[in-house]
């Protein structure tokens, strides 16, 4: 190689470092603590050895198919057999003692509701366990105020969800919790304070929750012991008014090509399946879809994902996701399980404040029962294979559709016929996400602005990850 040669190949490699360095710097990483199961907050807003709530330290995190969820996504979260992980009506009963009056005011200011609103707003919460590895924009309580911070809950950990799925509140320390704003793509995990690297850890299995489009009138979750057996609760119960389902259940995959994005999702959900998609960017609502893998007439568990390819219509801006404007081909798999999946897991084990990893199992807490929630979501749909709740109503009823996919009409029960696939005229307009009365609800504010999480080592490697089971995720009703 001449000089000459030599010297444009370096100034090649100098122009292309300064570009990788701007681009780094429009986009940089989101600094993002790690919380174990089982560890214990240095600065909760209710202490640790209370009894608040507990959680299970031996479960492993299932792998995702897209890490931007909804919180009605089957697979999300589980349960089990003993309920009891949350005391609820604890932490009520703490945060309107007035002698705990300042916390109570920094606490339900991050969920944007007045002090005398948090009876109400913790009636409409729901216990579950984290099956993935969650993240999330945690609070810690510092000098009577609310301090914000990015974090990575690990699954196994046990928390309140709302009426839309999204995270509200870390169960073992009661510290409030809203959805994360960053790029999943772009984040640095540190491993400090006690919350060392867990085992089943793998930076591509990380996943952000927004909410779901519609209220939920119960949630249907995997038994992190038994994965065939799925619990469906309702929202604002805390386990005393469970039923279950068979997981095992096979569910057939709907004919999607030619929907939106949106609706394929939807339909997916009422299927209890959970919609996948490749690559960091979620595809927005209405691009079309061309293709599913598997295809539809494939049967498959609860809560598996059916991957989903995209054409036209960008991406969403939804959790501060980027990525391609179309969601590349699923490799040809017919009717498999996702890959790398940790198989589920052992029963909860307690945790009173142990580091990561302590197995000991201390009996359920024996929380008194909660109060009644004083509403219940109008939507009445049970989880796929669960008993109706009774409710008194239920949303219309939807006929079958008889043309291509309408653009502003409620979603049909049926897949409509196939479009021409992989068009790329205009994409269809975000269609409404559901007929079924909504009832009021305090807002979910937008999360305060994060404060850097202290610098410590960054761990981003994937552990070796371990096969996939069929067993279920968990899902929402619709």
């Amino acid at each position: 190689m001449t000089l000459r040669a030599f010297m444009h190949r370096i100034a090649v490699l100098a122009i292309f470092s300064l570009l990788l360095s701007g681009c780094e710097k429009g986009n940089p990483l989101t600094v993002v603590r790690a919380v174990a199961a089982g560890a214990p907050s240095l600065a909760p807003f209710f202490e640790e050895n209370s009894g608040l709530g507990r959680d299970a330290t031996t479960v492993r995190s299932q792998p995702v198919q897209g890490s931007l969820q909804q919180g009605d996504t089957p697979g999300l979260y589980g349960g089990s057999e003993q309920p009891t992980i949350c005391d609820v009506a604890k932490l009520e009963r703490f945060l309107t003692d007035p002698r705990n009056h300042k916390k109570a005011q920094a606490w339900a200011g991050v969920l944007n509701i007045g002090t005398d609103g948090i009876p109400e707003y913790l009636d409409r919460l729901t216990p579950v366990l984290l099956r993935h590895d969650t993240l999330v924009k945690n609070h810690d309580y510092k000098k009577e105020k609310a301090v914000p911070y990015n974090s990575l809950l690990q699954a196994g950990i046990s928390i309140l969800v709302d009426e839309q799925g999204l995270p509200a509140v870390k169960c073992s320390c009661g510290n409030p919790l809203r959805p994360f704003e960053g790029d999943t793509g772009r984040i640095s995990v540190q491993f400090e304070d006690g919350n060392k690297k867990w085992a089943g850890y793998q930076r591509e299995s990380v996943v952000a929750v927004k909410p779901a489009p519609r209220k939920l009138a119960r949630i249907a979750l995997v038994d992190v012991q038994e994965p065939a057996r799925g619990i469906s609760r309702p929202v604002g119960s805390t386990g005393e008014k469970d039923t279950t389902f068979n997981a095992k259940k096979r569910r057939t995959v709907p004919d999607l090509t030619g929907t939106t994005f949106a609706r394929a999702s939807r339909k997916l959900i009422d299927a209890g399946l959970a919609a996948g998609y490749a690559g960091q960017g979620v595809p927005s609502d209405g691009a079309r879809v061309t293709a599913t893998d598997p295809p539809a007439g494939a049967e498959l568990p609860f809560g598996q994902y059916v991957m989903l390819t995209v054409a036209g219509g960008g991406t969403s801006t939804s959790g501060g996701e980027t990525g391609p404007t179309t969601t590349p081909p699923p490799p040809s798999s017919g009717a498999k399980t996702p890959p790398t999946s940790t198989p589920p897991k052992s029963g909860p084990s307690g945790s009173s404040g142990g580091r990561p990893g302590e197995s000991s199992s201390p009996p359920p807490s024996s929380s008194s029962g909660r109060p009644g929630a004083s509403s219940s979501p109008p939507s009445s749909s049970t989880a796929p294979g669960s008993p109706s709740p009774g409710k008194s109503s239920s949303p219309p009823s939807r006929p079958p559709s008889t043309g291509s996919p309408p653009t502003g009409a409620p979603v049909t029960s049926s897949a409509p016929p196939p479009a021409p696939p992989a068009t790329t005229s205009a994409p269809a307009t975000r269609e409404p996400p559901s007929s079924a009365p909504v009832t009021t609800r305090p807002a979910t504010p937008p999360p305060a602005t994060s404060e850097p999480a202290t610098t410590g080592p960054v761990t981003t490697e994937p552990a070796t990850s371990e096969p996939a089971t069929d067993g279920p995720s968990t899902t929402v009703a619709a």
